[in-house]
Parts: structure tokens; C-alpha cells; sequence
């Protein structure tokens, strides 16, 4: 049961295992099938054991993980879900990447494709047209993003989780914003080009960019906050659906309008997410356990490794406009 398990700091510390699957082998889901506890995964299951809240207008105070030397051990998990959480909020990889690699290594060497001849039909006996696929001349190199958080235990320990958990999630959108523009320098970097007349594209101009990708369907554009407000506020984008809370729209030619913080108001770029970019992880978020288990809190300090390597290079185009 989850309530017998001994909980301590080495649980962060096994090789190729999150703090949550090492506790999941001790404690397994299956185990829970047809109780209350389904749903609760092992973590979960563990703040239910020593009665932390972490959400909601009852939620504890940060005091309340350290009542305990195996409570406290829960804590920095807490934290990097806080922080992932504003990570992914924020972030726009989902909506761009065909492909997700995690590596061990700090750089990393992906795929160079190349295509040859037309894709029609061939006659008995020709020989087959080409795609050919070998390693890419350059490698990729995996960077690495964090932040430190300055906060004094004395200062925090009467806060509630919940506000606490405002304020990691915060600070994970920041590192995400600065990944999203890692993304979009490496579509941009080398991507063909073509030009609107202006500083705000008109609708034709943005269904003619969507229909000049020949070999791959344009399922999405990044765009500037101040250029998808231009293009919103476009007449015939008056009908169009999706999530602006989230900077995510549906055009009506069927591309997805993501709003991308930090990008440069020059351009917007097209990309079929389905084969354009690989997004390459050296490591998930980490977050320095043993210190904040180990000791009252001065610092909390997290990163994560990410890098980018195109797939297609004609899966990507660049509309420029006239600034």
C-alpha cells in the first residue's frame, strides 16, 4: 500500500527513472483499479498519505511538506510539476514538432533527406525515383535553459501552495518562451521566402503563402502578438475558432494561427508539422532535490535541455513583410 512506503531522497536519483517512476515500481497504478484512489497516480497517492493540499482555496501552506523527513522528500517533485506545468502552458512545440528525441548526449547529429525525381507513375521496368536519407552534416546542439528561483524559506513558508505554484509556473513559461524562440530561429534559419506588399498581410496574400507549400500541407503559422492581432482583425477572419486564451487559432484555409511571444514582427512562418521539425531533448526538467530536501530553502534552481534539427527543409516557409 502507499501508505507503507519509505520515501527518501535516492528515489531522484536512479538512472533513466523520474522521481514518479521509481515510486511508481514501488507503489504500481494497476494496484488501485476499482478504488478511489484510481486516477491517482503514485506522487498523488503520496500527498494523499501525509494530507497535503496543493490546490484550491484550502490548499496547505509550503510549511507543510517539511513536517515530516519523508514528507519533504516530496517536494522538489512538486516543483517541477509546477514549473513543467507553466512549461507547457506556454509552449508551442506541440503544435510545431513531428517528432520528439531525448539523447544522453549535448550534441546531436539528425536526419538529412533528400528527394529526387517527380512523384508520377513509372513504367515497367524503370527503375524507382530516390528519397534519400542519411545522417545531417551538422550537428544539433542541445542548450540548456533554467532559472533560479531566490526565495527564503522564512519568506515562503507561510505562503499557500497554491500561490507558491503560481509563481513556479510562471517562471516555467519564461524558460518556455525562450525554448519557443529557439524553435523558431532554426525553422527560419535557411527556410526559402517569399513577400507580402506590406507591414499587415491580407487574406490573399496569407491563403496564397498556404497554397505555395506544393510537397507538404501548411498546417501551421507562427505569427507575432502584434501580427496575429493584424490578422485577426482581418474581415474575412471574423468566423474563425479555436483557443486565443491560449494564442491558438483555426483559419478558415485550415491552418492553425499560433501566437509565438518575442518573435519578430517581420515575418511569419508556415510549417507542416507533420514533418518539419524534431524536437530533441537532452534532458526533461531537473530540479536540484537533494537541496531543497536537504536544507531550508534559499534558491530553487531548474533547467532543461532542448535543441532542434529539421526534418523537410521544403516543410518550412517564411512570409516577409514590409516593416
Amino acid at each position: 500500500m502507499y501508505t507503507d512506503i519509505t520515501l527518501e531522497k535516492g528515489l531522484y536519483n536512479i538512472c533513466g527513472k523520474s522521481f514518479t517512476e521509481a515510486l511508481s515500481e514501488l507503489d504500481a497504478d494497476e494496484n488501485y483499479v476499482g478504488t478511489e484512489l484510481e486516477g491517482l497516480d503514485a506522487f498523488e497517492r503520496q500527498l494523499k498519505r501525509f494530507d497535503i493540499k496543493v490546490s484550491g482555496a484550502n490548499s496547505d501552506r509550503v510549511e507543510k511538506f517539511f513536517t515530516t523527513t519523508q514528507s519533504a522528500v516530496l517536494f522538489p517533485e512538486f516543483v517541477r510539476r509546477c514549473i513543467k506545468a507553466g512549461m507547457d502552458q506556454a509552449s508551442v512545440l506541440d503544435h510545431i514538432s513531428a517528432a520528439k528525441t531525448y539523447t544522453d548526449g549535448i550534441d546531436y547529429r539528425g536526419l538529412k533527406i533528400t528527394k529526387n525525381g517527380a512523384d508520377s507513375a513509372v513504367d515497367p521496368g524503370s527503375a524507382l525515383q530516390i528519397t534519400s536519407v542519411e545522417n545531417a552534416a551538422e550537428t544539433v546542439s542541445v542548450s540548456k535553459y533554467g532559472r533560479q528561483i531566490q526565495a527564503v524559506y522564512e519568506v515562503i513558508r507561510k505562503q499557500r501552495l497554491d500561490l507558491f505554484a503560481v509563481v513556479l509556473k510562471a517562471t516555467g513559461a519564461q524558460i518556455s518562451s525562450a525554448i519557443n524562440l529557439a524553435a523558431v530561429t532554426a525553422l527560419y534559419t535557411g527556410a526559402s521566402s517569399s513577400s507580402a506588399a506590406g507591414a499587415t498581410p491580407t487574406y490573399a496574400e496569407l491563403a496564397s503563402f498556404w497554397a505555395s507549400m506544393t510537397g507538404h500541407n501548411m498546417t501551421a503559422m507562427l505569427v507575432s502578438p502584434a501580427t496575429m492581432a493584424a490578422i485577426l482583425a482581418l474581415e474575412e477572419m471574423k468566423d474563425c475558432s479555436g483557443d486565443l486564451g491560449n494564442g491558438v487559432v483555426n483559419t478558415p484555409y485550415g491552418v492553425k494561427l499560433i501566437k509565438c511571444s518575442g518573435m519578430s514582427d517581420e515575418y511569419a512562418i508556415g510549417v507542416d508539422s507533420s514533418s518539419a521539425l524534431e524536437t530533441v531533448f537532452g534532458s526533461d526538467v531537473v530540479v536540484d532535490s537533494d537541496k531543497l530536501i536537504s536544507t531550508q530553502i534559499d534558491c530553487i534552481a531548474f533547467s532543461v535541455s532542448v535543441g532542434f534539427s529539421k526534418i523537410y527543409s521544403d516543410a518550412v516557409k517564411v512570409l516577409s513583410f514590409t516593416v
